[in-house]
C-alpha cells in the first residue's frame, strides 16, 4: 500500500484521478476501500472524495450500493477523448479496410447504460442496407456486438447481466429465456465471435468480435452486418478470422 503520508501530500485533483483510474483499470465494481489499496489516502478522504464523485456524475453505485463503477458522464467523456485523437482517424481506416474486405456496413460499438452504442461506422455502398447511424442504441441480448459484449464478462457477472436484462423478442429468433441466453455466451466466449441470425431484426445478420485494451479486456465490439439477399450467416464466419485481426490493429492503434 502506498505511504499514507505521502498520498495525503498529493492535491485533491490528482486524487481524484487517481481515484478515476484505479476504477478504470478494474473489470468489475469496487468499494472505496478497494479502490484505497491502490492509493494509500486516509479513510476519511476516501470515502469523502468517492462521494463527491457520484454527486458530479462521475460515478454510480452498483445495485448492492456498496461497489462503485464510472457512469455514463465518465464513459462518454472517454470516448470523446478517442475521438478528438489521432485515433479516432486510425479507428476509421481500419473499419474502411474491413468494409472493403466485406462490402457491407462495418461498426465500432461500445457498451452503455441502456445497451450497446454505435460510435463509429463505415457505410456500406449497396443501395439495399439496414441503416443503424452513429449515436444508434440496441439492445445487449440480441445483438452481435452486445452478445460479444456480455461473453466477455466472467461467469457470475454474465449471470447476474442476463437476469437483469428483459429479453425482449423482437424476431421470431430473439432468445428470450436466461439459460437459453447463458448458453449462447458459454458458446461465443468458446468460439472467439457473436452472430445475429435474424434476432434483432428479421432479415440482417451480423458478427462481431471483441476489441481488447492494453490489459486485454474487453473495450469494444467490431462487427459488420449484412441483410440476408446479401450475407449468411456461413458467409459472415468466413470473415472472422479477417475480423479479429482487424481487432488486434484496433488494439494496438487505440491503446499501446
Amino acid at each position: 500500500m502506498p505511504d499514507q503520508q505521502q498520498s495525503s501530500r498529493i492535491p485533491t485533483n490528482l486524487r481524484t484521478l487517481r481515484i478515476l483510474e484505479v476504477l478504470g483499470r478494474s473489470d468489475k465494481v469496487m468499494t472505496p476501500t478497494e479502490i484505497n489499496d491502490g492509493i494509500g489516502l486516509p479513510k476519511q478522504t476516501i470515502h469523502r472524495l468517492c462521494t463527491t464523485l457520484i454527486e458530479e456524475g462521475y460515478l454510480v453505485r452498483d445495485t448492492s450500493g456498496k461497489g462503485l463503477r464510472p457512469s455514463r458522464r465518465l464513459r462518454d467523456m472517454a470516448a470523446g477523448i478517442l475521438n478528438t485523437s489521432h485515433s479516432h482517424i486510425a479507428r476509421h481506416q481500419i473499419l474502411q479496410q474491413v468494409a472493403d474486405r466485406v462490402s457491407e456496413t462495418v461498426n465500432f460499438v461500445v457498451p452503455a447504460d441502456q445497451g450497446m452504442t454505435y460510435l463509429d461506422r463505415v457505410e456500406t455502398d449497396w443501395p439495399f442496407r439496414v441503416q443503424l447511424p452513429i449515436g444508434t442504441c440496441v439492445p445487449f441480448h440480441c445483438t452481435a456486438s452486445g452478445k460479444a459484449f456480455l461473453a466477455s464478462l466472467n461467469k457470475s457477472a454474465r449471470e447476474k447481466m442476463v437476469q437483469s436484462l428483459a429479453l425482449e423478442q423482437r424476431t421470431p429468433n430473439t432468445i428470450v429465456t436466461p439459460d437459453h441466453m447463458l448458453r449462447e455466451l458459454d458458446k461465443v466466449a468458446q468460439q472467439g465471435c457473436a452472430l445475429d441470425n435474424e434476432e434483432f431484426i428479421e432479415g440482417m445478420v451480423a458478427i462481431a468480435v471483441p476489441v481488447l485494451d492494453e490489459s486485454g479486456r474487453y473495450a469494444a465490439s467490431l462487427a459488420f452486418h449484412g441483410p440476408t439477399p446479401r450475407l449468411t450467416i456461413d458467409r459472415a464466419l468466413a470473415q472472422k478470422e479477417m475480423l479479429q485481426e482487424a481487432a488486434e490493429k484496433l488494439n494496438t492503434c487505440l491503446f499501446t
